[in-house]
């Protein structure tokens, strides 16, 4: 069930992002959507006396939760103003790629072998496919270069966030760690949000349903299931959800937005599905 929630409920993000950027500001959105849901999660565990980190956990859990969350999810929410929240699902893909050579380059990672190689080859063979044409081709369209760039830069984020929260030992549940990691992401934002944000909150009931959807739904639901499932299941099961969130993300663009999906984009994104399932093949459950 908890796996499912990932596959539905991080589908969905993407176009509740879109919506809520109508409302708010990037780093606004931010770091209300994380400050209430870690909060809120934070409180739950008060109540059910859950232990909470302390010291060297405490502060490097919260560490962790800034450059995965933060770095993370930041750069998709910046990437959603200059492309569409289907396209944007579909460059997130490339992620466990990422998460293939980020933990080779850890101390005692593993390594790297040629089958998982072609198979990072032909994921971004499909990446090529929809990048080129619009970055590169006679119609150059710097935006979605700059959307690509920032959302591998928030990949990586997330790869390493993650890892190195996994390999840090703790004493929390999981479920509390995220929580904590929420916190720590909406307060980090909190001071760029008051001194960069330019643009005014507008109060668009659409926008603000989106934000609580977010809270909702991708943080407390969403980012808990997605944490228990990594406790409970392979990560190769887990990760799994790369081939989901991208088809829901897609269909929800195209209904609510008609975001432009044709022959060109099937493609490469078979062939970027193609090329994680040869990398997950090749890389033994953990």
């Amino acid at each position: 069930m908890a796996l499912f929630a990932v596959y539905f409920f991080w589908g969905t993000t993407y176009l509740a992002i879109r919506m809520a950027l109508e409302s708010f500001p990037p780093l606004v959105m931010i770091s209300l959507r994380f400050l209430l849901s870690g909060v809120v999660l934070v409180i739950a565990a008060v109540l059910l006396r859950a232990h909470l980190p302390r010291g060297r956990e405490l502060w490097m859990t919260a560490f962790y939760g800034v450059m995965a969350l933060g770095g993370g999810n930041g750069t998709l929410v910046f990437a959603e103003q200059w492309i569409p929240s289907g396209l944007a699902a579909l460059f997130i893909t490339t992620g466990p790629f990422w998460m293939v050579g980020v933990e080779h380059l850890l101390p005692g990672g593993k390594r790297l072998h040629i089958p998982m190689l072609a198979g990072i080859a032909v994921g971004f063979t499909g990446v090529l496919m929809l990048v080129a044409p619009a970055a590169f081709g006679s119609g150059f369209q710097a935006s979605l270069l700059k959307g690509f760039l920032v959302l591998q830069l928030g990949s990586v984020c997330w790869t390493t966030g993650s890892l190195l929260q996994r390999r840090h030992p703790a004493r929390a549940h999981p479920i509390v760690s995220g929580a904590i990691q929420q916190v720590a992401t909406g307060l980090a934002f909190v001071a760029p949000a008051a001194l960069i944000d330019e643009r005014a909150v507008e109060w668009n009931p659409r926008g603000v349903a989106a934000l609580v959807y977010l809270v909702v739904f991708g943080s407390i639901v969403g980012y808990s299931a997605y944490v228990y499932a990594l406790n409970k299941l392979p990560v190769a099961v887990v990760s799994t959800y790369t081939y989901v969130n991208p088809v829901v993300a897609v269909f929800l663009g195209w209904v609510f937005y008609r975001e432009p999906f044709g022959m060109r984009e099937a493609v490469a994104m078979m062939m970027i599905f193609a090329g994680v399932a040869l990398v997950k093949y090749w890389t033994k459950p953990v």
